[in-house]
């Protein structure tokens, strides 16, 4: 499959944080959890999570996921991944034009930072994309 380019007339997926709790065992860190759902053709601009740790888990629906330079994946209900710190995700996009997908992500990060930035530090999109 080629991999798309981001086209900004595509529907952006909704994002709900779910949840936020300090870590009390690692003092200073917060753990997040958003619900991004994707509609039919929904893509998100390429994008960073600063300095948070970050996984995924399909909850339904395939999603295409590019980071950094690697190759794109297709992954598919129950399908999961990992970004690491500075991790840049380059292709965010619900592979299918008919039907929803939903994922939920898991981000470990600093909680001065989740403090001042709220949700801008959570989804850093791209200069030429904002």
């Amino acid at each position: 499959m080629q991999e798309p380019t981001y086209d900004r007339s595509r529907p952006m997926p909704a994002i709900e944080m779910v949840y936020s709790y300090k870590l009390t065992n690692i003092p200073g860190k917060s753990i997040v959890g958003l619900r991004v759902e994707f509609p039919p053709n929904g893509s998100t601009p390429p994008h960073r999570h600063g300095q948070a740790c970050v996984s995924a888990f399909v909850i339904s629906g395939t999603l295409l996921n590019k980071m950094n330079d690697d190759p794109m994946k297709t992954i598919e209900t129950g399908g999961t991944w990992y970004e690491a710190p500075g991790c840049h995700h380059r292709i965010s996009d619900n592979a299918s034009k008919t039907e929803s997908a939903v994922l939920m992500a898991t981000m470990v990060l600093d909680t001065d930072v989740l403090e001042r930035d709220g949700m801008a530090a959570l989804v850093q999109i791209d200069e030429e994309y904002r």
